[in-house]
């Protein structure tokens, strides 16, 4: 497609981690745009969603190598923005169109994994965020043969969290087998990845239950789906859901790690149960305790999901066009930064947070 007529600065905005660890922080400040080669695309993101894997990045607390060790300055993986200059050798995109940067940034595209539509299992996949710089930049580049557009009629506010936590989740629940009328727990759901979950089990025709705390949470759960919400904090949530569903729930969706342990309760006597692991626990935290008579008698199962294939987001994507994920985040500006992502953190936020990366 050539070369762009939009005039591309030398820096913009980042947000760079600083004291990788357990005290870490991030500074806004410029930083260099990335030069771009022949099959690379260059985004000017608009947004950026915040998402607790970036938190754990930056913690440094799961088995991975360090952000610094890298050379990774910004973490962040749920972009959205505007394709501002494409390569020499990009023949599928143009200047203009509106495009999502994601967890993953690039992979193999010759395993298995990759050739079986399930090459978010590549085992030479490039983590956004982690492996390169995320969505906490203002520009970033991505290979012409990973890129995602973004349909019109979705604003970036609501596309960058899909690029990660919305798609994330609707991978998990289609993979899970669940269908119309069955019921669908959430632990966790009152957060980021678990808000969107009910909502796409919601569109899906399936009873949403979330197990969470806090009357903001309760309220925003309830709002965009939720058929019923218990608070953890009040009560025995699995004896609460065993007796509304009947005996069990056909599926349980665990974005809050913490609620690893008792998981497999949800699942009651119902056969055919299925717990799906997607939040990801601090190295050596949260397992589960497995007595594999209660999945032999019950045909239950324990399954792990990873993020979204280029599908499952284009999917996710068209239940946003559709108005059925309109997820309604607090959306903040640059200075907000850090104090956004401590907020994280520290398990203070309902929803999603979005940074505008035009907003001070």
């Amino acid at each position: 497609m050539g070369e762009a007529t939009v005039d591309i600065p030398k820096e913009c905005w980042g947000a760079v981690v600083k004291n990788e660890g357990p005290d870490f922080y991030v500074e806004v400040e410029k930083v260099p745009v990335p030069e771009i080669g022949p099959n690379e695309i260059l985004i000017k993101l608009n947004a950026t969603g915040l998402c607790l894997s970036d938190i754990h990045f930056m913690l440094n607390d799961w088995k991975l190598p360090k952000m610094s060790d890298i050379g990774t300055q910004c973490a962040g993986h749920e972009g959205a923005g505007v394709i501002v200059k494409v390569g020499d050798q990009v023949k599928n995109y143009q200047v203009g169109q509106r495009a999502g940067y994601k967890p993953i940034q690039d992979v193999c595209h010759s395993c298995q994994y990759c050739h079986a539509g399930k090459e978010t299992y590549c085992t030479k996949a490039v983590f956004t965020g982690l492996a390169c710089d995320g969505s906490y930049k203002q520009y970033v580049k991505c290979p012409e043969n990973y890129m995602t557009l973004i349909p019109d009629g979705v604003s970036d506010y609501v596309a960058g969290p899909v690029m990660c936590s919305a798609s994330t989740i609707y991978a998990s629940i289609k993979e899970s087998g669940l269908r119309a009328g069955n019921w669908a727990v959430f632990p966790g759901g009152g957060g980021g990845v678990g808000i969107q979950g009910v909502q796409l089990a919601h569109a899906m025709g399936m009873r949403a239950i979330v197990v969470d705390t806090g009357e903001e949470r309760e309220k925003l759960a309830k709002h965009l789906g939720a058929e019923y919400f218990f608070d953890f904090q009040k009560g025995d949530p699995v004896a609460e859901v065993l007796k509304i569903t009947g005996g069990g729930a056909h599926g349980v969706f665990v974005t809050g790690v913490q609620a690893y342990p008792t998981s497999l309760g949800y699942l009651g006597t119902q056969g055919g149960g299925k717990v799906m692991c997607i939040g990801l626990p601090p190295a050596g935290k949260y397992h589960i305790d497995l007595d594999p008579s209660q999945l032999v008698f019950r045909n239950q199962s324990v399954q792990g999901t990873l993020v979204a294939s280029l599908q499952d987001i284009d999917e996710t994507l068209e239940f946003a066009a559709r108005g059925k994920l309109r997820l309604e985040p607090t959306v903040v500006g640059r200075s907000k930064f850090n104090e956004s992502v401590q907020k994280l953190k520290n398990g203070q936020v309902a929803g999603r947070i979005v940074v505008d990366f035009n907003q001070d």
